[in-house]
């Protein structure tokens, strides 16, 4: 079965996930962070992708991004890893390629899932036993959104400026939502529909995406078969 063609909704939030080549890791020291976020800015910069939230895990990098433009996030992701895979390989001596294919992405109901995909994104290193608060884990946006950190990569959506009407009482209001860990519902949620490639959302929202999108935005109902661009009804999970 093809695969089924990537999202191009501009304006719409997206969870994306890209890991290393067989769970490799990607990052070996800081200078490697460093680099990865540097290239990044570039590229959203130049293909129209706002940054609302990253992590940058040893094997794997999160992000909560909006394109502007159809097709933003594959060519910026496809420029930061031209340039970092070549730094990456040039500098530990090694050949070939260091992704897992393609990167894998959702679309997300900004008005139920965006901050919730946040903090599942900067509450990474915490549920990996990493750190045992986000505000410990120097590569994330947590500082930023959480503390008032600067961090010239990031771009507030305005579902978080609407957290409160200044830095301080945003910060204070973002920081209270990690107060409680996410539920395995909502993880669950926004694994499956990121590792799967569908919308993340309602059903109405679906609907949206998929008339928007011109393909599907959730399984097909068991025992039908239809192609790649086929619209169904069925019930959320």
């Amino acid at each position: 079965m093809g695969r089924l063609p990537r999202y191009e909704v501009p304006g719409v939030p997206q969870h994306v996930i890209q890991r290393g080549n067989n769970r490799q890791p990607i990052f070996a020291d800081d200078g490697d962070y460093r680099a990865y976020l540097g290239w990044l800015g570039l590229a959203a910069a130049e293909h129209g992708v706002a940054i609302h939230a990253y992590v940058l895990m040893t094997n794997h990098v999160h992000l909560l991004v909006t394109p502007n433009t159809a097709g933003g996030i594959g060519r910026t992701l496809q420029s930061l890893g031209r340039r970092y895979v070549q730094y990456f390989n040039r500098s530990y001596g090694r050949t070939g390629t260091l992704w897992e294919g393609r990167y894998r992405s959702t679309v997300i109901d900004a008005e139920r899932y965006f901050l919730t995909c946040s903090r599942y994104i900067e509450s990474n290193p915490v549920r990996a036993g990493m750190v045992t608060a986000p505000e410990q884990y120097p590569w994330s946006s947590f500082r930023h959104n959480g503390l008032a950190v600067g961090d010239d990569l990031i771009t507030a959506h305005a579902l978080y400026e609407a957290l409160g009407s200044d830095v301080v009482t945003r910060c204070t209001a973002y920081r209270a939502l990690f107060a409680a860990a996410l539920g395995s519902d909502e993880t669950d949620a926004i694994r499956s529909a990121t590792n799967a490639g569908w919308v993340l959302g309602n059903d109405r929202f679906r609907s949206e995406i998929e008339s928007l999108a011109k393909r599907r935005g959730r399984p097909l109902a068991r025992g039908r078969k239809c192609g790649a661009n086929t619209q169904v009804n069925s019930r959320s999970s």
